[in-house]
């Protein structure tokens, strides 16, 4: 009987009162040129077998009386892939993809068994087709489960036989996927924050010191935020039972245009972009905040060579508040702002931990999970408005049994408190913005698009990527 890890736990534990907490990643993807008929078809068919399942995949949470009340893992012996494994069908109108994206996203996964799904999705324009998959975050983190699906892609059109992504592969060689080292590379659940700390003491001296830095940081370099340091939004309120997505790619060329005209980096050009939209979005519906609004944006410690040991770990990151400069009219200005905030936050988790900066934070979190719970809570200031994140995908074009990828998407987590999360991938030569939000907060979610390429090019002017 193993038991859950204490963060694994308490998201369980919260997942019974609040929102669902999966994570899930949508592929667009185009048959090969010799494609048949029942090409998609035979797909799904194959991804209905599979003889050797990965084992984060075959268990599932349990508590009860036989537990003493603790959560614990179980495992199946055999998994029924036509539970776990669906396949749906839409008319010829791509536009109602993202409708059901969000509906599938929407919908609770089954604790008494292993907590993931899989859908096959035909009828997309062109003779398209989707593939989304969602996994609870207790099984995997955001990149652990990227990795996962990029260890059932290949770099040659040719392979037609790939494993699915389900499939047990810790007994394979670590090998590339494709130029640019994608090593294939399993990573286990999340651990607790608690494990990640050498010692007791350790720990506090660095949460006591970075507790200290973030006043002095906040009050005199105006890079970080403390705990209800973010104007109150409709994105900070208690979020219902549905949901809406969206998302859409631009080539890495225009990005790094910025990037290099600024001299920040490519996520940084991301956040603007993303900075830019939320704030004419608001603007539009005169709820644009005087204050800015606050991202909380992960900053990763693995670094591209880690330690094979190392890989156990899933939740390998700091935590970062990241003033979005949304209170700013010129785009560079706040392009500038968020390259200072992000810079200082990466030396930040790095001279202190990720364990640090994630209890550091914990007031921020708090004040923007929990107050959404209370019956009577002044709407006046949050912990932080939005996670913004940055997901690495494959670096050059990928197959799935001969059907080439054309886009892949992340589709993140939203809960009360936190009903709009934003998450790009990085793909081949393009970034994908996926955007989540809860339906009734934001139910023109597809205007986000528009307004995303309008704030790229408005950027571009802004730093001299395009000239007039």
């Amino acid at each position: 009987m193993e038991p859950l890890d204490p963060l694994d736990a308490a998201m369980m534990t919260a997942e019974l009162i609040s929102n669902p907490m999966h994570v899930g990643a949508l592929l667009i993807l185009s048959p090969p040129p010799d494609a048949g008929p029942d090409y998609v078809d035979e797909l799904y068919a194959a991804a209905t077998k599979c003889e050797s399942v990965d084992p984060r995949l075959r268990r599932y949470p349990h508590r009860g009386l036989d537990t003493g009340g603790i959560w614990v893992w179980r495992e199946v012996d055999t998994v029924d892939f036509n539970q776990h494994c669906q396949r749906r069908t839409l008319s010829s109108e791509r536009a109602e993809l993202w409708p059901l994206i969000g509906e599938l996203h929407a919908e609770r996964l089954d604790r008494s068994r292993p907590m993931w799904m899989s859908y096959l999705i035909d009828g997309l324009d062109g003779g398209r087709f989707a593939f989304y998959l969602k996994v609870h975050h207790t099984v995997v983190d955001g990149v652990a489960g990227f990795r996962m699906i990029a260890d059932a892609l290949s770099s040659d059109p040719q392979v037609r036989s790939t494993a699915p992504f389900y499939a047990d592969r810790s007994g394979e060689p670590e090998v590339p996927t494709g130029p640019g080292g994608l090593v294939r590379r399993l990573v286990a659940p999340i651990r607790s924050v608690v494990e990640k700390a050498t010692s007791g003491i350790e720990l506090a001296e660095h949460v006591l010191t970075g507790e200290l830095q973030t006043v002095i940081d906040s009050l005199v370099g105006h890079r970080t935020v403390l705990p209800f340091g973010a104007p109150h939004t409709r994105f900070n309120c208690r979020l219902g039972p549905q949901r809406a997505v969206c998302a859409a790619s631009w080539t890495k060329s225009r990005i790094r245009a910025v990037q290099d005209a600024a001299d920040v980096t490519a996520n940084d050009v991301a956040t603007a972009v993303i900075a830019g939209v939320l704030r004419r979005w608001l603007s539009d519906r005169g709820e644009l905040p005087t204050q800015s609004l606050v991202a909380s944006c992960p900053i990763t410690v693995r670094s591209r060579a880690s330690d094979p040991a190392n890989e156990q770990h899933g939740n390998m990151f700091g935590l970062w508040m990241c003033p979005l400069g949304t209170d700013l009219d010129d785009p560079a200005a706040r392009l500038q702002l968020i390259h200072r905030s992000m810079a200082e936050g990466k030396r930040w988790v790095t001279k202190r931990g990720s364990t640090a900066s994630l209890v550091t934070n914990a007031g921020s979190i708090a004040a923007t999970v929990i107050s959404p719970l209370l019956p009577f809570t002044p709407k006046v200031r949050t912990g932080y408005n939005l996670p913004i994140s940055h997901v690495p995908g494959p670096p050059t074009e990928m197959y799935w049994n001969g059907a080439h990828v054309e886009d892949i998407y992340p589709v993140s987590t939203v809960f009360d408190g936190q009903s709009l999360n934003v998450t790009t991938c990085s793909y081949a030569d393009r970034i994908g913005f996926g955007y989540v939000a809860g339906a009734e907060v934001m139910p023109d979610i597809q205007a986000l698009i528009p307004l995303t390429e309008a704030c790229l090019t408005e950027l571009e002017y802004a730093v001299g990527a395009r000239r007039c």
